[in-house]
């Protein structure tokens, strides 16, 4: 049997035609699974780095299908935004063109694989019939004031003329096109994602099943802070500077302030200075410096003297006040106690400026030494406080509540949480977006669109490049409408919507996208959701799901929804990598999948990119070992020839115990890979323990076998593997004689009687004395052995080691320990 395009064919056919895939959400009789793919930015067409997340996720949902589970897997397109419309431009097309053009492309794509979507589902967030309900998100927001607008520095991206929200910001670049990103005052639309801190804090612990590595990165993100905001005082000032410290036992050691540029105390401080010039020009020096400066801990850091001083409350010194280039004005106050002797870019700027320091913490068993101003670096430890006056002596965090006990007590203080998250900028001045659905009436003011005028229809125009102002601006027909309330002429709001927000919720409109009277039916959605398995890349560990996990608890709050978690389950795929970096058009390093379908066909590649490796880490692309993928496949394919020829010699009888061995690799291959799949998606480990069985098929009908036995393991072989190759599976399976397609089969069954146990008994040596004996199971992990081993003998570590059979007894010195 030769495996061709011609099976591909055939069964795609096969299942389109028999709705092999449908789902029907309500009236459900089998247990429900929802796995999820992120759903792609149609910019392009995709290549077969693009391909591991979708032939993973469609590898799950197969199994879990003949696992006896009733599998939702859907698809869909994140189309509008950025990627869409910046790919457009770089083609001279409309961007509206350009995405259905490629949402016609990528869906021949992604059946050309054998991917088992329920393309009945399907979704793409720039039809009016999804984004009018992106407009009503953003309305039910509003209502509860957690969308608003306002003027705030924000991050500009001059190549794609538009603000970015802080999360969009790598390295202090543009996350779409890597430009540099520069700060600007602007009036935006926020939604007041920080209202929800310390619940999408919390809730991480919920999240058992998601990578550690991606909690970890939320954590970072949200950035709690518990300290106090101290007061300081100043003479030219109405009020005090307010500044936010976690490390408030090193306030004795506070020798200057330093202030973000656009703190709102800058303008007077400076009024009456000697070198106001030059601040000035300091500050629009400033303002160009690229954000990524502002968030390295390595570059230069400068300043400028205001002239004032302030009163450190505790010590009653006056200190000055400096204007410095790595105050951030997004976190705390703007305005920071600097403590130079425990603070590195406190130290380096103190050093360039020669302003005192002081030293206020003791490293522990650390020499009784002051910090010289000659010092090279900065303590930023805990210990034990000295030149503190009353609280000499006390360690650091005895000092920090004792101090803040007193700070409250005088009135010069006050403890404080404070987060690094902060309020997501949604608004942007690109064509290819939602509308926001505000109005602005010179009689009502700002006026949010009526839920029966919606959706706000984005219109067709034909001037839509980038210009730093929104080209629905230029629309006369869009922009001029009558207020809701009070008939007189508004204007609409001409900026769009962030695609973030447009995925923010798409999970939940996959259960029934052609619902017109609502975003969701909330029976179905909360029979069906949270989402069982999620599956993409950890790049979208900040921005897509902390966004949905927002929506998600918002959505709860007012009782739309009855859970808040969006997704189970997280899975993040590692990238393929060819010729030393990520495929890319831009290196001329892409695979087109194409030519391999062609060529080697579909389920040769699939097979390829499962096989690669673990497929939560990065795999490189060996066209040759994609060959050998190809090999296998036939291989396993010759045996139905041979099966379909074989004779069966009765008189042979069953040399070497053939149809035990056999029975038994049948039974413990379906146990290691029902386990691989169960587990962390180990899918390359279970195909190698196929091609095993297939190796000692190969070697039992050499040997001599049943012709029953030989049809079992045929047939498991191809059933096991029909999650990774459906089409040549789906062959067989016909061939075989089964009826309709091979995923209305149960995955094999283990028989507990055909897994053989390894047991032996070993003798316990412990300095050439037998201490005691234990019979154990050679098949069980290091880690299984170990328990067993030290709950008889009590020893501190023993491990396992089960190929030559022997325990190493680990005490100061490794003594064999023998069979």
């Amino acid at each position: 049997m030769e495996y061709t395009k011609k099976i591909d064919q055939k069964w795609q056919e096969f299942w389109q035609a028999n709705n092999t895939f449908k789902v029907c959400v309500k009236n459900i009789k089998k247990p429900k699974y929802y796995c999820l793919v992120m759903f792609p930015y149609p910019s392009s067409e995709l290549h077969v780095g693009h391909g591991r997340n979708y032939i993973i996720g469609d590898a799950v949902a197969r199994y879990k299908r003949m696992r006896g589970y009733y599998v939702l897997n859907p698809m869909g397109w994140d189309a509008f935004g950025l990627p869409a419309e910046n790919q457009a431009i770089k083609h001279n097309i409309h961007p509206r063109a350009w995405t259905l053009k490629n949402i016609k492309r990528i869906t021949q794509q992604l059946k050309s694989w054998g991917i088992s979507y329920d393309w009945e589902k399907e979704i793409a967030t720039c039809f009016p019939q999804y984004y009018r309900w992106t407009q009503w998100l953003f309305l039910e927001l509003y209502k509860k004031g957690l969308a608003y607008k306002k003027e705030a520095p924000v991050n500009w991206c001059e190549s794609c003329k538009t603000v970015l929200a802080n999360e969009q910001v790598i390295e202090g670049k543009c996350e779409r096109c890597s430009n540099q990103v520069s700060q600007r005052n602007l009036k935006q639309w926020f939604f007041k994602i920080t209202d929800y801190a310390q619940r999408l804090l919390d809730d991480l612990d919920k999240l058992k099943e998601w990578p550690q590595r991606v909690k970890l990165m939320q954590k970072n993100w949200i950035g709690k802070s518990v300290g106090v905001t101290i007061k300081f005082s100043v003479k030219n000032l109405d009020k005090p500077l307010n500044c936010f410290t976690t490390r408030v036992d090193t306030i004795f050691g506070a020798t200057f302030l330093a202030l973000n540029y656009q703190h709102p105390a800058v303008i007077k401080l400076i009024d009456d200075s000697d070198n106001k010039q030059e601040i000035l020009k300091f500050i629009s020096q400033t303002k160009k410096e690229e954000a990524s400066l502002l968030r390295s801990q390595d570059f230069e850091k400068k300043g400028m003297f205001t002239g004032e001083f302030a009163i450190n409350p505790m010590t009653g010194a006056k200190i000055p006040i400096w204007i410095a280039n790595y105050i951030l004005s997004g976190y705390g106050t703007g305005a920071i106690m600097s403590v130079p002797a425990h603070d590195k870019r406190d130290f380096e700027f103190a050093k360039k400026y020669q302003l005192p320091i002081t030293e206020v913490i003791k490293e522990p068993k650390a020499k009784d030494q002051k910090i010289k101003a000659n010092k090279e670096e900065a303590y930023e430890g805990e210990g034990n406080l000295v030149n503190s006056g009353d609280f000499n002596g006390l360690a650091s965090n005895e000092a920090k509540e004792k101090i803040a006990d007193f700070m409250e007590q005088e009135n010069i203080g006050a403890r404080e949480t404070n987060f690094r998250l902060k309020d997501w900028l949604v608004s942007r001045q690109r064509y290819w977006g939602a509308p926001i659905p505000i109005l602005y009436c010179k009689e009502c003011g700002e006026v949010p669109v009526e839920d029966k005028d919606l959706p706000v229809l984005l219109p067709e125009v034909d001037r839509f490049l980038p210009t730093g102002k929104s080209p629905l601006a230029e629309d006369k027909d869009f922009i001029q409408t009558k207020c809701p309330r009070c008939n007189r002429p508004a204007e609409r709001e001409t900026d769009t919507m962030d695609t973030f927000v447009d995925s923010s919720w798409y999970y939940l409109r996959y259960i029934s996208p052609g619902q017109a009277s609502a975003p969701f039916v909330k029976e179905d959605v909360d029979n069906w959701l949270p989402v069982d398995q999620y599956i993409g890349g950890v790049e979208h560990a900040i921005l897509h799901l902390m966004y949905s996990r927002f929506i998600t608890k918002f959505l709860a709050d007012q009782k739309k929804i009855s859970f808040d978690e969006p997704f189970v389950k997280l899975f993040t795929q590692g990238m393929i990598i060819k010729d030393g970096a990520k495929m890319s058009k831009s290196k001329g390093n892409v695979v087109a999948p194409d030519y391999i379908i062609e060529k080697y066909g579909a389920d040769t590649m699939r097979l390829y990119i499962l096989f690669m490796g673990p497929p939560q880490k990065e795999a490189i692309w060996q066209d040759e070992a994609l060959q050998g993928s190809r090999r296998f496949l036939q291989r396993a394919l010759r045996l139905v020839d041979k099966l379909k020829n074989f004779k069966e010699d009765k008189n042979q009888g069953d040399k070497a115990g053939q149809k035990e061995l056999l029975l038994r690799k049948i039974h413990s291959t379906i146990s290691e890979v029902t386990g691989d799949l169960e587990g962390d998606f180990q899918f390359n480990t279970a195909i190698s323990r196929i091609m095993e069985l297939v190796n000692q098929i190969y070697k039992s009908i050499q040997q001599g076998v049943e012709k029953e036995i030989f049809a079992q393991a045929v047939d498991t072989v191809f059933l096991l593997l029909s999650p990774f190759t459906p089409h040549i599976s789906e062959e067989v399976n016909s061939l075989l004689g089964h009826k309709g397609t091979v995923f209305n089969r149960s995955w094999p069954k283990v028989d507990p009687k055909m897994l053989k146990k390894d047991e032996g008994e070993i003798a316990i040596l412990i300095n050439g004395k037998v201490k005691d004996k234990m019979v154990i199971d050679f098949s069980l992990s290091k880690e299984e052995v170990k328990t067993k081993a030290l709950a008889q003998i009590k020893v501190k570590k023993i491990i396992a080691d089960k190929s030559p059979k022997k325990i190493i007894y680990v005490k100061g010195k490794i003594i064999n320990i023998v069979i």
